[in-house]
Formats: structure tokens, C-alpha cells, sequence
């Protein structure tokens, strides 16, 4: 399911549930919510929209109660859903800190009938799941590709990597397909984590090792920002642009405002975290079938359309 699928999941999630929840039959039920932690920008979205959700959401279905756990590292979340599990929850949200680490305990957990939904960074065994909220990360990665092709058209790229995931995957492969027969060759590529300080410390790295670099896919906001400082230290005018991803405002403003090193981002919102909370919850509360997959757009960001996807008061 794409966009079409995504407005019926809003609708009959949040939109339904929270405009009409005091109609709803009362029932008691209570929702875990596993994320990461804020460890660079795009999760502190994910955590700001998760804890906005799980208000709205509790205020608009009577007798739900959603639980908001946050973990700095995969080891740390897999305790955090076994404090979860023992709070008898009906259901769990779980956005992996990473696919591996996680896959085994949650294969667990739902062997108990635990509801389980997963965000973004799938897990190994998609069985698991009975719902699945992502952003389209093949398309993702095409969509930067075909930027690459079509306005570098050739020359030498460095690749920054997220973490060892499956949605990482979908990027980097789909990404390097759309470059094919194209002059356009990747000539290095690093994890990063995406964060800020990794990509600083890889793109010091990149510089050293190579001469001429004519663009970086940075495959993510935060990541972009720390490539750019180590451009900037190292005073090198042979990079064109540097191409991002997931829509941070301060990357969306440069969009707009014409900066050349920075001239599209690719959108990957956090607020998808709030329509898995909502499907789920729809789930417990509506007629409606809930289970599936529902994937959000990705969308290139230019000067042209920066200002629909700019939100200054967001955290992100």
C-alpha cells in the first residue's frame, strides 16, 4: 500500500480514532511503543511525534494507555521491551535501533500473541509482524540515484551509509542501480551511523584519500551536515553538492533559499511513527482491517517544492 493506502491508515487511525474516540466502545487496552533514542536529529523527530501521538491518541479511545520507551542502543532496547512485555501489553510498536539485535526477541515476544508492529528498519523475518509503517527506502535510494544521473550526469561520488540494516540496503543497492550505465561512479562508501560526528570523522577520511570527489550522497540530513563542516575545513572546491535525506528543516531551508552545495534533499518523515501508533491502535478500536503494509512516499525536495515540506516550529 503507497499514498493512498497511508490517508486511509490516518483516517482510520488518528483522524477516526481521536475526532471520534468519545463514541468509541470503551475497552482497556495498552500499547508499548520501542524507539531510539535521540542520538541525532531524525530520531529526535520520531520521539517528539511519538509522545505527541500517545497523548492524542489516549485522549481520543477511552481505556487506552501507550507506553513510550526510548534506548540508546540495540542491546538497551531489547531490555526495554522485556520491561514492556512484563507490563502485559496488548500490542508494541517497535521502531529497531537495528535490524539484527532485535529480530530474535521480537520473534519471541509475539509467539506470546503480542500484536506487533514494525517502523522502518524492518526486522530480519518479516513474519513477525502484522503491521509494517516505513518510508519507501528503495525508492528512496532511486530517487537520489536518478538526481545523481541527471544533474552530475559523471564523475567520482563517495557513499555514507546509516547502520547494518535492511531499509539501509534497500537504499544503497536501489541507489547504485539507478546509476548504472550512467558516467556517474561511486568510488568509496562508509557506515556512519547516521550521525553527525561519523560522517565528519568518514568525510576527513574521504578527503585524505581521495583527490577528486565531484558529490557525496550523504543519504541523510544529519550525516550531510557533518560532511559539510569537513569540506569546509578542508577548504575543497572539487565537490559540486552534497545530497541528503529525510527532510530536516535547516537542510529544507537551504533547498530553498538556492545554496548550491545543498540543492535537493529527499523526504523521509518521522512523523510515521505517529501513523504506526494510529493503525494500531485503530486495530483494537475499529471494524476496520488494519493488517498489511503501509509505506510512505519518498519525494525529491527542490527549490520548486522545498516550501511544502519546511516546518520551522518542527523539532526536526
Amino acid at each position: 500500500m503507497k499514498a493512498t493506502a497511508l490517508k486511509i491508515a490516518l483516517a482510520a487511525g488518528l483522524t477516526m480514532g481521536v475526532a471520534t474516540g468519545a463514541m468509541a466502545q470503551q475497552k482497556n487496552v495498552t500499547i508499548g511503543v520501542s524507539i531510539p533514542a535521540a542520538t541525532h536529529g531524525w530520531t529526535g523527530g520520531v520521539v517528539y511525534h511519538a509522545q505527541e501521538t500517545a497523548k492524542a491518541l489516549e485522549k481520543g479511545y477511552p481505556g487506552l494507555k501507550v507506553i513510550v520507551k526510548t534506548s540508546p542502543d540495540g542491546a538497551s532496547q531489547a531490555n526495554a521491551l522485556d520491561d514492556l512485555t512484563s507490563q502485559k501489553v496488548d500490542a508494541l510498536v517497535v521502531l529497531p535501533f537495528n535490524s539484527d539485535e532485535l529480530t530474535n526477541p521480537m520473534r519471541e515476544i509475539k509467539k506470546r500473541g503480542t500484536f506487533v508492529t514494525i517502523v522502518d528498519r524492518g526486522l530480519k523475518d518479516p513474519s513477525i509482524q502484522d503491521i509494517y509503517v516505513a518510508g519507501n527506502n528503495p525508492e528512496f535510494g532511486r530517487v537520489a540515484g536518478k538526481y545523481f544521473v541527471d544533474n552530475l550526469k559523471q564523475g567520482n561520488v563517495v557513499v555514507f551509509r546509516g547502520i547494518p540494516t535492511v531499509i539501509d540496503e534497500e537504499r544503497v543497492s536501489n541507489f547504485e542501480k539507478a546509476l548504472e550505465g550512467s558516467g556517474v561512479k561511486v568510488i568509496d562508501k562508509q557506515y556512519a551511523n547516521w550521525n553527525r560526528d561519523d560522517a565528519f570523522k568518514v568525510m576527513q577520511d574521504f578527503l585524505s584519500k581521495h583527490p577528486k570527489i565531484d558529490a557525496v550522497w550523504a543519504s541523510d540530513d544529519d550525516m550531510a551536515l557533518g560532511i559539510m563542516e569537513a569540506i569546509r575545513q578542508a577548504k575543497r572546491e572539487d565537490i559540486k553538492f552534497v545530497l541528503g535525506g529525510a527532510g530536516m528543516k535547516d537542510m529544507v531551508k537551504k533547498v530553498m533559499d538556492g545554496d548550491k552545495m545543498i540543492p535537493a534533499d529527499v523526504s523521509y518523515p518521522p512523523s510515521m511513527i505517529s501513523t504506526a501508533m494510529g493503525v494500531t491502535a485503530a486495530h483494537f478500536y475499529s471494524n476496520a482491517p488494519m493488517r498489511g503494509t503501509y509505506v510512505l512516499n519518498a519525494e525529491l525536495i527542490t527549490k520548486d517544492n522545498a516550501k511544502n515540506h519546511y516546518f520551522p516550529d518542527s523539532p526536526f
